[in-house]
C-alpha cells in the first residue's frame, strides 16, 4: 500500500470515528443515566465542542499550511497553552454568571478540559501531517474514539456515574497523548525551543480571521440548542439534541462530496476555467440536495421509529421538527460546498460577515421561536437560519463569478 493511500484511509477512518463518537455518548447516557442527566450532558458537550475553537484557535490547517519559515512547531504549541488558558478563564467566567447547579458545572468543565487534551493532540497531528504521516493521526483518532466509546460505556454500565465516565475518556486521552502521539513526534526529531513572544503573536493576530470564522460557524450551527438553555428543561435538551443528529449525518456526507474535488476546484481556478469551476460547484450542490431528499424521505417514514429504537424514548410529537432540522442540515451541507469554493478563491472576509449577520438574527430570534414553540420553534430557528445563510452564500457566489467572467 502506497503512503498516500495509507493516509487516505486510516484519516477517513480516524476522521468518522472522531465524527460519530457525540453520537453514541449521548445514546449511552440517554440509556443509561436518563433524560435529565442526558440534557445536560447534551449541553455541556456541545458548549466545550464551541469553546474548543477558542483553544485550537486558527486549527491544525493554518499550522500544516503556514509558509512563514520563523514560525516553528515549538511557536504553535505555547500559543495552545495561552488559547486553552483562555478557554478554561473564560468556561469559569460563563458558568460563575450562569448560576448552573454544581453538578453541571463539573460536568462542563470536565468536557472542557477533555477538549483540551484534543487541542494539545491537534498541534501534534499538525508536526506528524507535515512529514506525510497523516495515516499516523488517523489511527491516533481510531484508537482514542473507540477506546473512549468502550471505557465510558463500561464505567458508566457498572457505577451510572457520568462524572467518572468523563474522567475515564479524559485518562484516555492523555494517556495515547503520551504513549503514541508524543512518541511519535519525537521519532521526528522535534524539539522545544525557547518561548518566543514575537512569534506567539505573529500566529494569534495570523489566525485570528480563521478563529474568527470557525467560531461563528459552530455557534450558528447550534445556535438553537445553546438558545434553549435556561428555556427549557434539561429533557428537552436531549430531544433536541437526539433530533439533530441526523445533521451532523449531512454535514459528514457534504464533506465527503467535496474533499476529492478540491484538488479540481483549484486546477479549475489557476487556468481561469470559471465556466467549468461554477458548474462543478453546482454539480456538487446538487448532489448534496439529492442527498438531503433521500434523507428527508428516509426520515419521513423510518426517522423516528430508528431514533426510538436507538435512543429508547418516545418521539411520536416530534416528526415534524425532525423533517425541519433535516432541511435545515442539507441546506447547511450545500452552504459547506459554496463556502469551500469561495476559500479556494481566497473570499474569506465577506464569509465572516455572513456569518456574523446570522449570528445576530439566532441570537435575537431564536429565544423568541423557542418560546413560543419548544422544539418545534427551536427547529424552526435551526431552518430559517440555514435558510438566510444559504441566500446570502448564493448572492455573494453568483457575484464572484460575475466578477471572474468580467476579469476574464
Amino acid at each position: 500500500m502506497t503512503i498516500t493511500k495509507k493516509n487516505f484511509i486510516w484519516n477517513l477512518i480516524g476522521s468518522t470515528v472522531n465524527s460519530f463518537t457525540s453520537l453514541f455518548f449521548l445514546i449511552i447516557v440517554t440509556r443509561i443515566n436518563g433524560q435529565d442527566i442526558a440534557g445536560i450532558f447534551t449541553f455541556a458537550f456541545s458548549y466545550a465542542t464551541l469553546i474548543q475553537v477558542i483553544g485550537n484557535y486558527a486549527g491544525r490547517s493554518y499550522q500544516v499550511t503556514e509558509l512563514n519559515k520563523e514560525l516553528l512547531d515549538t511557536d504553535f504549541l505555547y500559543s495552545k497553552i495561552i488559547t486553552c488558558s483562555i478557554m478554561l478563564i473564560s468556561s469559569l467566567l460563563f458558568i460563575i454568571i450562569k448560576g448552573y447547579s454544581i453538578y453541571k458545572v463539573i460536568v462542563i468543565i470536565l468536557l472542557v478540559i477533555f477538549r483540551m487534551t484534543e487541542v494539545i493532540a491537534e498541534v501534534l497531528y499538525a508536526i506528524i501531517q507535515k512529514e506525510s504521516k497523516l495515516y499516523q493521526v488517523g489511527i491516533s483518532l481510531f484508537m482514542k474514539g473507540l477506546l473512549a466509546l468502550l471505557l465510558f460505556l463500561i464505567i458508566d454500565l457498572i457505577t451510572n456515574n457520568l462524572l467518572l465516565s468523563i474522567v475515564s475518556i479524559i485518562a484516555i486521552n492523555i494517556l495515547l497523548l503520551i504513549v503514541y502521539d508524543i512518541k511519535n513526534v519525537k521519532q521526528l526529531k522535534f524539539k522545544l525551543v525557547k518561548i518566543r513572544k514575537k512569534n506567539i503573536k505573529k500566529i494569534l493576530y495570523g489566525g485570528f480571521s480563521v478563529f474568527a470564522f470557525t467560531f461563528l460557524t459552530q455557534y450558528v450551527m447550534n445556535a438553537s440548542k445553546y438558545a434553549m438553555d435556561g428555556l427549557l428543561s434539561n429533557k428537552y435538551q436531549t430531544i433536541y439534541g437526539i433530533l439533530i443528529m441526523p445533521a451532523t449525518l449531512m454535514l459528514l456526507c457534504s464533506t465527503f462530496v467535496i474533499q476529492p474535488f478540491l484538488v479540481t476546484l483549484k486546477e479549475h481556478l489557476n487556468k481561469n476555467e470559471i465556466k467549468k469551476f461554477s458548474f462543478l460547484v453546482l454539480k456538487l450542490c446538487t448532489i448534496l440536495a439529492v442527498l438531503g431528499l433521500i434523507a428527508l424521505i428516509s426520515c419521513y417514514f423510518l426517522g423516528i421509529p430508528i431514533l426510538e429504537f436507538v435512543y429508547g424514548i418516545s418521539l411520536k410529537s416530534y416528526k415534524n421538527s425532525l423533517l425541519l432540522i433535516v432541511l435545515g442540515a442539507t441546506l447547511f451541507g450545500i452552504v459547506y460546498i459554496i463556502s469551500t469554493s469561495l476559500v479556494a478563491m481566497r473570499r474569506n472576509v465577506i464569509q465572516l460577515i455572513i456569518y456574523l449577520i446570522v449570528s445576530i438574527f439566532c441570537l435575537i430570534v431564536s429565544p423568541i421561536l423557542i418560546k413560543k414553540g419548544s422544539i418545534y420553534g427551536a427547529s424552526l430557528s435551526y431552518l430559517y437560519s440555514m435558510i438566510i445563510l444559504l441566500i446570502l452564500y448564493i448572492i455573494y457566489f453568483t457575484i464572484c463569478m460575475k466578477e471572474k467572467r468580467k476579469n476574464k
